[in-house]
């Protein structure tokens, strides 16, 4: 339970303590959140809580790239513009704005809705690997971009990843965003232009 100096109604301590359980806010963030949703019009609050509830009840995963979508296929999956035989894998959905925001790349995407994490018993098992590799076993695919964060575990990802499609599908190639971005560094928090220098200059693995 968030930390409060005085004693709230139920209702608003209730609404504290939901409010802080969210990454990156802290009790005194929660108590903001809370009056602030207490001050406003009831149809903006009735229209914040719609917004929860139609994510939850509403928002599937795409059956062709796993990305979160309310559609299947998703739009970009659908979309008879793309290029369907490039396919750039992320890690989680938010990459897929952020590389979209440059409109440098033309494909379709694939979310692996995580890493492989050995230290934190994470394996290709519980992430969307097996998803991919039946998408590029399928035929049709000519490229593969693998779009990991500069990290421990995204680097691990990728090379199980590369060697795991060189062994299925040997004529796909196979290559990584150029290491404009940063050790460290996520996707979702890169600008335009550097994503894009890096989609532009990805190097087979």
């Amino acid at each position: 339970m968030a930390e409060r100096g005085a004693i709230a109604a139920a209702p608003v301590e209730k609404l504290i303590d939901e409010f802080n359980k969210l990454p990156g806010i802290g009790p005194k963030s929660a108590q903001r959140l809370a009056y602030h949703v207490l001050r406003t019009p009831p149809d903006d609050a009735r229209a914040l809580a719609q917004a929860i509830l139609d994510v939850k009840e509403r928002i599937i995963f795409c059956s062709v790239c796993q990305n979160i979508t309310d559609e299947d296929p998703c739009s970009i999956c659908a979309s008879t513009a793309r290029d369907h035989a490039a396919i750039c894998v992320v890690e989680e959905p938010l990459d897929i704005l952020a590389l979209e925001r440059t409109r440098s790349f033309k494909g379709v995407y694939h979310v692996l809705h995580g890493v492989i994490s050995p230290l934190n018993g994470i394996t290709e098992d519980d992430i969307k690997v097996a998803e991919l590799l039946g998408r590029v076993r399928a035929g049709g695919v000519t490229e593969v971009i693998l779009a990991m964060n500069p990290t421990l575990e995204g680097d691990v990802t990728l090379m199980t990843l590369e060697r795991r499609i060189h062994r299925d599908a040997p004529a796909v190639r196979v290559t990584r965003l150029a290491r404009g971005l940063s050790t460290g560094s996520d996707l979702e928090y890169a600008d335009e232009m550097t994503l894009t220098r890096a989609l532009e200059g990805r190097q087979p693995v």
